[in-house]
């Protein structure tokens, strides 16, 4: 059973998603997002391994996930990190509860629980390719520790 923001969970959601074809996205989606390609990096300061960046990649028709180093103040940034076109600041505890479902972004978002800064559009689109892969992640949801 992999555990949550770990490289085990990052290769197993990567592998659940790998024939995914993302779904096109409306027109609400924004045109960086419509474009096909796009990135959003969540950081999470507390993760029980220590501060992470999750990225969530969008490009010809796919969805990847990859776990960097934190990419917060005082840590370098790298091209991966920089090229996110919306940035997301969150607690460990509050992105656990977002991948169970247990709280939605917008609740999120307007409880002051999250930061954004970048492109909001974009970052709607992220949850909405999110929303279509749990389908195909679904067995790992289930095996996943917290």
């Amino acid at each position: 059973m992999p555990r949550f923001l770990t490289p085990e969970w990052v290769d197993a959601f990567n592998r659940a998603v790998g024939e995914m074809e993302v779904p096109p996205l409306g027109e609400e989606a924004g045109l960086s997002a419509r474009s096909g390609s796009f990135a959003v990096a969540e950081d999470i300061a507390d993760a029980p391994e220590g501060p992470v960046t999750l990225l969530l990649v969008v490009a010809e028709g796919r969805l990847r996930l990859s776990l960097l180093p934190a990419a917060g103040p005082g840590a370098e940034e790298g091209p991966a990190t920089t090229a996110a076109n919306v940035r997301v600041a969150l607690g460990y505890a509050d992105a656990v509860a977002l991948a169970k479902g247990a709280l939605t972004p917008a609740e999120a978002l307007g409880g002051g629980r999250i930061r954004v800064h970048g492109d909001l559009a974009v970052l709607a689109a992220g949850q909405e390719v999110l929303a279509a892969a749990r389908g195909h992640a679904a067995e790992l949801a289930a095996t996943t520790t917290y």
